[in-house]
């Protein structure tokens, strides 16, 4: 697949440093396996900006960027993934493009089909699964019942292109697949626009062959951030803030315990620190440095990425499901 030599630094680059690419380019220019090369940005302040902070070079064209680079990340609007990617892909590059992979599943689909035709890896940046919590999750959570997320955000009009689903809930929807481990059964999604011509809440109900169901809530129109995840199975529930990197556990066990005491009178109910909660340890560390340490990993030993375009492509589709559902009941 790569054409790399083996201990020889990746050449990256990044399409579009606003207020996310800015960070590629940033963690680019900080791992050590990286030669930070440059980047093609249509602003010619903020190009010029981020050329002085990391001593980059600005490309004229997504072709001479592609030319120079082993592996590029993709941090435009979502529209205008398809093209941006197809242009890097023809141009031989490895590409991490942010979430959702693009706009439309045919579009998808082309880009997945040049992945392949140029022998290329995609990744997708669905970037809670390189949050330390995800990573706790996928070793301890088996055959879940019941998960709960809400994700919520203050307004603004970056990544308004897309619908909140598209733009937040997408990435609860990769996590629960990839915890669930399940075809869906049936999707139940409400939904409402405010400032935006899109949907700016929305609730999804999602049922699993395997029986467990996931409620995903998600709005940018909040007065603060919330990024929170409860995943309920046979032993007890989980319950972790993504935004902190940290949560605790509730063991089905002590829960029995617990409310034999209540029972008793042994316990005070208004008394929380009764109840049997115990803190999980978690090793905390920035998910996107995390996420682009494995994507150049990944590209120098020339295997497939944790979360491919086959996630990517499976998330965008229930993500447009839920979208059609909420359009279509207005």
């Amino acid at each position: 697949m790569s054409d790399i030599p083996e201990n020889t630094r990746i050449r990256c680059g990044v399409v579009g440093v606003g207020s996310l690419g800015q960070h590629h380019a940033r963690v680019y220019a900080e791992l050590p396996n990286v030669e930070f090369v440059g980047l093609f940005e249509t602003d010619d302040a903020r190009a010029a900006e981020i050329c002085e902070r990391h001593s980059c070079v600005r490309f004229a064209t997504l072709e001479e960027l592609g030319a120079a680079c082993d592996a590029v990340s993709v941090v435009v609007p979502t529209n205008l993934h398809e093209q941006v990617a197809l242009a890097l892909l023809a141009a031989g590059c490895h590409l991490l493009i942010e979430k959702p992979i693009c706009a439309s599943l045919a579009e998808a689909e082309r880009v997945l089909a040049a992945a392949k035709e140029h022998d290329r890896i995609v990744q997708v940046g669905h970037i809670e699964h390189f949050n330390p919590v995800m990573g706790f999750l996928e070793q301890e959570v088996v055959s879940p019942k019941f998960i709960t997320a809400e994700r919520l955000a203050p307004f603004t009009p970056r990544g308004t292109e897309v619908g909140v689903v598209l733009d937040l809930m997408i990435h609860d929807i990769g996590i629960v697949l990839q915890l669930v481990q399940s075809p869906i059964r049936k999707i139940d999604s409400v939904g409402v626009n405010l400032v935006s011509k899109t949907e700016d809440i929305a609730n999804a109900r999602i049922e699993f062959e395997n029986g467990c169901v996931a409620n995903l809530s998600t709005s940018r129109m909040s007065l603060k951030k919330v990024r929170e995840i409860r995943v309920f199975q046979e032993t007890g529930y989980f319950s972790f803030d993504f935004m902190r990197q940290s949560g605790h556990l509730v063991r089905t066990t002590g829960l029995l315990g617990y409310a034999d005491k209540l029972r008793k009178g042994e316990v005070d109910p208004t008394d929380l620190s009764a109840l049997p909660l115990e803190p999980v340890p978690i090793e905390k560390g920035e998910p996107l440095a995390l996420e682009l340490a494995h994507f150049t990993q990944s590209v120098a030993a020339t295997h497939q990425p944790k979360v491919g375009g086959a996630l990517g492509r499976q998330a965008l589709e229930v993500a447009i499901t839920i979208t059609e559902q909420i359009r279509a009941a207005k």
